[in-house]
């Protein structure tokens, strides 16, 4: 299929020549039995399930996340398509609210994935969108997003309810793992409604999805408020918003893997038995789960007439303090605001120390790591929740242990978060 030479390894995908540089870069370090992954393994990977990864990001829009220096540090994510690229690399053009816009790299063939990774792209994501028609999406996707201490039955529990929601309300649902902590559900629609409507469809199954299983499942936007449940993220929806897509490799230790299933397996599935070591294998014995789902676009209507008939969702209170921010109705404070995901832990560790006494009462749930949206890359925010911490004992808010801010010196129109 390729030939390696020097530093580089060239191949022929579909007709193209396609090179790619460092091709024995260690991308997944070995560990735990597991034997190291390289760039050319990883190309490899993509090459045997490159019929069901096209299906994810054919002719679609998709942010560049690039791991220049592998999964240990933060990737950065990269609107813009290269000026070099080659010719069988399309871009579309996205503007976004915030008044900026960006030429996204659209993949319509498997060179185009060899190409990608040979960026420092370990996983896709691309918009909910065809590069023909970049306001009206053709998916809906409901992303299950578990809470610290959250067991995986209880995701496969909602992803049940949920695929119930959608097809009673006229779509067909398509399951996968997220190759991370949660679950994602996909369907196919209909490209006749904007964002906002789509958003307003996905906000709709969240709140079905809760009401029909309120101690599983929340749809509260204010993570301190979701407790020890399943939070149906209909956000992932909204127009600046991408999901990792099917086949997708995860940044993660196990190189696992974003897999697309048949319902009959969902309930006994296990996450962490989908990897790259894995997947080719049950690819080529049992194809694509999801080969059929461009035959089975669906209609809003009926969940938008839910909608209609569910009102308004519930709104928090609205107190802000002196800043002008929200003002939390649980006893909510922040710990630090960190570059690395490692940093934030490090951070957490010195608070818990700092606090022993209060640490001790704390719930999975009431520590909140959170990655926040940069300009380029994912930055990090630490809270905690002392809802379970007596009064009398609750440490006050202090000065953060770290203060880390992405927008130092950013000049660009982007708005912060």
């Amino acid at each position: 299929m390729g030939a390696s030479a020097g530093s580089r390894r060239t191949l022929e995908v579909g007709g193209r020549e396609v090179s790619v540089s460092n091709p024995g870069k260690v991308i997944f370090p070995g560990a735990d039995g597991r034997a190291d992954i390289t760039k050319s393994e990883l190309v490899d990977y993509y090459l045997a399930v490159a019929d069901g990864a096209l299906r994810g990001v054919h002719n679609r829009p998709m942010i560049l996340k690039r791991f220049v220096k592998g999964i240990d540090e933060e990737a950065i994510f990269q609107k813009r398509a290269p000026e070099k690229r080659p010719d069988f690399i399309d871009v579309a053009e996205l503007r976004y609210a915030s008044g900026t816009s960006a030429k996204e790299a659209v993949i319509t063939e498997a060179a185009g994935l060899v190409w990608a990774v040979g960026l420092g792209c370990i996983d896709f994501n691309p918009h909910p969108v065809q590069a023909q028609d970049l306001e009206h999406p053709d998916e809906l996707r409901v992303d299950l997003d578990p809470m610290p201490g959250v067991e995986w039955a209880q995701i496969l529990a909602v992803a049940a309810v949920a695929r119930d929601v959608l097809q009673e309300h006229g779509l067909t649902p398509w399951p996968k793992t997220s190759g991370s902590r949660g679950f994602h559900i996909y369907a196919r629609i209909q490209p006749n409604w904007p964002f906002k409507q789509v958003r307003l469809a996905a906000e709709t199954v969240a709140r079905e999805v809760e009401r029909r299983a309120p101690e599983l499942a929340t749809a509260r936007w204010w993570k301190e408020e979701r407790g020890a449940r399943v939070f149906v993220d209909f956000n992932q929806n909204a127009k600046d918003r991408t999901v990792a897509s099917a086949y997708s490799v995860r940044a993660k230790a196990d190189a696992r893997v974003s897999t697309p299933l048949y319902w009959d397996e969902v309930a006994d599935c296990r996450p962490e038995v989908f990897t790259v070591a894995t997947v080719p294998a049950r690819f080529a014995e049992i194809g694509d789960p999801w080969a059929e789902m461009d035959a089975y676009p669906g209609d809003l209507t009926e969940l938008l007439e839910l909608a209609e008939r569910l009102g308004p969702a519930e709104k928090p209170p609205g107190k802000k303090g002196a800043d002008g921010r929200r003002v939390s109705q649980m006893p909510l404070i922040e710990v630090a605001r960190t570059k690395t995901h490692d940093e934030a832990m490090a951070a957490l560790e010195v608070w818990r120390v700092r606090h022993a006494e209060a640490a001790a009462r704390l719930e999975p749930v009431d520590v909140l790591v959170d990655g926040m949206r940069g300009p380029s890359s994912i930055w990090y925010r630490v809270r905690i929740n002392l809802q379970h911490v007596p009064e009398e004992i609750r440490p006050p808010q202090e000065t953060l242990i770290a203060d880390y801010s992405p927008w130092d010196g950013y000049s660009g129109k982007q708005f912060t978060r």
